[in-house]
Order: C-alpha cells, then structure tokens, then sequence
C-alpha cells in the first residue's frame, strides 16, 4: 500500500512556520486584501490568529508557539479556501474587527471597515480633537444610516452612554445580522434596527447625531471590482453612475432629522471634489484619519439647511 501524500502541515509546526507558508501562497496567487489588511503578512497573522482564538493583534508573543497537527490542518485548508474561492478572510472566519472590536460577519453583509470607527473611539471629535462633539452624554439620540453589520451603531452606544440609537438598513439579510451583534454586544436595549430606505422609516425623529457609511462606489469600479470585492452585497458598494447619488439624498434629507445643535458624520470615499462642485456654499469640514485623506464630512444642522 502506497504511503499517503505528504502535507505542509507535516512541516509546519509553529505560528512562525503557518504565517510564512501563508504568506508565500497568498504572494503567489496574487490575492487582494483590503477588508480590515492590507498585506499577505497582515492577512496570513489575522486568518491564524482568528482561527486559534488568540488576539489578532498580537502576533509576536505567538511566533514560536507549537500546533498540534489538527491546528496546522485548519489552518493550511482555511489558507486554500482563501485561494481558491477569493472571499476576504473575514467572511471566511465570520469575524471582523473594527478598533479592536469583533463583529459578527457573512456575505449577508459588507466587511465592517468604515473611517468612522475610528472617529468614534479615538477622541477626534470630542473636547481634546475638534470639539464637535465636546460632552459624550450630550448626544441622547443618535441614527446610523446603511448600518450594515450594526457595528457603528453599536459603536455610537458605546462612545455616547446616554444615547438611544436608531440603525436602518434596506436590507433585511443585513439587519439579520446586525441583530446578531446587537445580542453579541449586549446593546438591545440601546439599538432599535430599523428596516427601510434611509429615513422613511423614522418620520418624525430627530437625532443629535446622525452617522452614515452609505454606498459610494461609482457603477465602472463596482463593475471591475476583483473578486474579493464581489463577495460583498453589491447593494453595500454601489452608489450609482459617480458614486454619490445615496450621498445626496442624504444631504437633501438628513437637516430634517436633526435636532438644533446636532450634527452628520458621513464617510463618502474619494468624492469630495465632486461634492464640493456641486454644493459650493456648503462648508463641509473635512476630517481625516489615520488611513483615509479628506473622505469624512462633518456639517451641523444649520449648515445642512445650505445644500440647495
């Protein structure tokens, strides 16, 4: 009888060992990243730092750690799943991480990745950063609009403690999601899901904040996405013939919804020219983060009542 097929897992016996291997597939099959990394090597830490449990941003302590050959296993045929059927790593694990925080994710959804988990957690907008949001117990409503997976929603719940959240998504596979995380998160009775398009679902609120990551790919790049980027529900991404067409319902709609002193947070992409050609009196501020140049806006209510 013939001996069995050696496999990788036969000599990769380390953490070390599995990020290499991974590293060198991942290179070879020219993968593309962008759902939460942006290198094979950030790629290969995350799918096996995620997959054994362990914290997914400390790779070094790690590095030597022995597995058992059923580990090794998982890991080396999570690594040909990646390869062979393009999804980003997150649906395959069925987690993303924004700031740290894990989420709940599948195809149903679009990887959680917005500039604004960021602006929420890290103080930009609060007393020691721009001041737009100088006193976190102030903000007692708040509305996530395209809320996707939930996270920002969960996320506005955690940075403002006195807030009721609204999160509305259009579609209802998505909003099973962001149920999930909501339970996950303990935050039920905090976040109300809401199902519609934008604010049809909430005549008559108003908030002191609204938050929106809204689709804003233009039709071409949706339609030359690679293939990780198909995974996602293309109704996440594609924001018609420029990109900007959801944005601009939200401009023309969202001083409506807004409390006196409130204000929106809206993440648009690489559209800012375009927007500010086409509402030259409005004074967008424009916020950048550690990843992102000018594709986050800030307007108070009075300043939304200038977009026309």
């Amino acid at each position: 009888m013939a001996s069995p097929a050696p496999s990788p897992a036969d000599d990769l016996v380390t953490i070390r060992d599995l990020v290499r291997y991974g590293v060198s597939r991942f290179n070879a099959a020219r993968l593309t990243y962008g759902h939460g990394t942006a290198t094979a090597v950030d790629e290969a830490a995350f799918m096996v730092l995620e997959s054994l449990s362990l914290p997914v941003d400390e790779l070094a302590p790690w590095l030597e750690a022995r597995l058992t050959f059923a580990e090794r296993g998982k890991i080396i045929d999570l690594f040909e799943q990646r390869i062979a059927t393009r999804k980003p790593a997150p649906y395959l694990l069925g987690k993303a991480y924004i700031q740290g925080i894990p989420f709940r994710v599948d195809e149903r959804v679009i990887i959680p990745r917005s500039y604004l988990g960021e602006l929420l957690l890290g103080g930009t907008l609060g007393q020691d950063g721009l001041g737009l949001i100088p006193d976190p117990f102030a903000i007692t409503s708040a509305l996530d609009l395209c809320t996707g997976s939930g996270c920002l929603a969960i996320l506005a719940a955690m940075c403002f403690p006195e807030a009721a959240v609204d999160a509305v998504d259009l579609s209802s596979d998505a909003l099973d999601v962001a149920k999930l995380n909501v339970a996950d998160h303990h935050m039920e009775e905090r976040v109300r899901l809401e199902h519609g398009d934008l604010f049809e679902p909430l005549a008559g609120r108003r908030y002191d904040l609204i938050i929106a990551n809204p689709p804003y790919v233009a039709a071409a790049e949706v339609a030359a996405f690679p293939p990780e980027y198909q995974s996602e529900p293309v109704l996440a991404h594609h924001g018609g013939p420029d990109g900007l067409d959801t944005v601009r319902r939200i401009l023309a709609q969202a001083g409506t919804y807004l409390n006196a002193n409130g204000g929106l947070l809206c993440e648009i992409g690489t559209g800012r020219d375009l927007i500010e050609q086409e509402f030259p009196n409005v004074p967008f501020l424009w916020i950048d983060t550690e990843a992102s140049d000018g594709e986050v806006f800030w307007l108070n209510a009075r300043d939304l009542g200038l977009q026309a």
